[in-house]
């Protein structure tokens, strides 16, 4: 699906565009000198009411957004017009919401960021990156940790939705996945059909060529590295949150918004992980060979 399918329109989605309005709505109020009491109090509202708009836990109407603007200074109509579309944007459904059953909390939370990112960048050590997974290898995966197929189907369906989200937007993301060789050398589905993960080697051979994506391995004789620790993503924004972390494990995910110092670590260990792959050429290369052997 990636990059077949025809360009959509760019559309922040409901969690980023959230996530934009409630950074504005407290720098509006801190810039009017105002703190959280003041204005609930002045706008007959509880403080609770005050905090949980802030804080991206509830939306707020077009007329609270108004008199909560009008209070703090706010005049400018386009100003005022921009920000209700933000509070509109904020209050729809995102395409994973139908889902939401099936999925880990932080998972689902997790899509809504990336469907508005500007940079994704990746690090795998043992499965190939659901963006880049073709769906037999993605079922043949699936329906070892969901052997019930009402169960993997759902999954299945999310991860390729997702590929295409993420692909066929207008502004597609900058994207950069960094791999361990026991990636590309786990022979996943090899019990149901050997082509499997041949044909999943071509694939990311050919995303690779996209001129947004960077694919890069690290071969087995680097040695231990940490990356070792676990799968994760670092999400990056023109506009809204400063950063987003996603470690995956088998527990679930575990999702850290804003420019933390955990960020800080995980971008500093990919840019180390990054010294230790190979370019992008001699990755293709390596790639191709294993591709090669596997059909032999």
């Amino acid at each position: 699906m990636t990059g077949k399918g025809k360009k959509m329109a760019s559309d922040p989605g409901p969690v980023v565009q959230r996530a934009r309005l409630t950074a504005e709505l407290q720098r509006i109020r801190r810039d009017a000198g105002k703190t959280q009491e003041e204005v609930a109090r002045a706008l007959d509202w509880s403080p609770s009411k005050l905090i949980r708009i802030e804080g991206g836990n509830v939306g707020i109407s077009t007329t609270d957004l108004q008199a909560l603007l009008r209070y703090c200074g706010v005049n400018d109509e386009a100003r005022i017009r921009e920000l209700a579309a933000l509070a509109r944007g904020a209050r729809t459904r995102g395409w994973w919401d139908p889902y939401k059953g099936d999925l880990d909390s932080a998972y689902a939370t997790y899509l809504g960021y990336e469907l508005g990112a500007s940079s994704l960048r990746w690090f795998s050590p043992l499965l190939v990156p659901g963006l880049l997974q073709t769906e037999e290898y993605s079922r043949a995966l699936t329906i070892e940790y969901f052997p019930d197929a009402r169960t993997a189907e759902p999954v299945i369906e999310v991860r390729l939705l997702r590929q295409d989200k993420v692909f066929n937007r207008e502004d597609r993301p900058r994207q950069h996945y960094i791999l361990d060789e026991a990636v590309i050398r786990r022979r996943v589905g090899v019990q149901r059909d050997p082509t499997i993960m041949p044909r999943q080697l071509a694939h990311i051979l050919e995303i690779a060529r996209m001129p947004d994506v960077t694919i890069e391995l690290i071969p087995f004789d680097k040695g231990s590295h940490f990356g070792l620790r676990g799968e994760f993503t670092i999400l990056g924004f023109d506009t809204g949150p400063a950063g987003i972390l996603y470690l995956e494990n088998a527990r679930g995910g575990d999702l850290t918004v804003a420019d933390s110092e955990q960020i800080a670590a995980y971008r500093e260990a990919f840019d180390h992980l990054r010294q230790l792959a190979l370019p992008e050429e001699e990755t293709v290369a390596f790639i191709e060979a294993a591709a090669a052997q596997m059909s032999a």
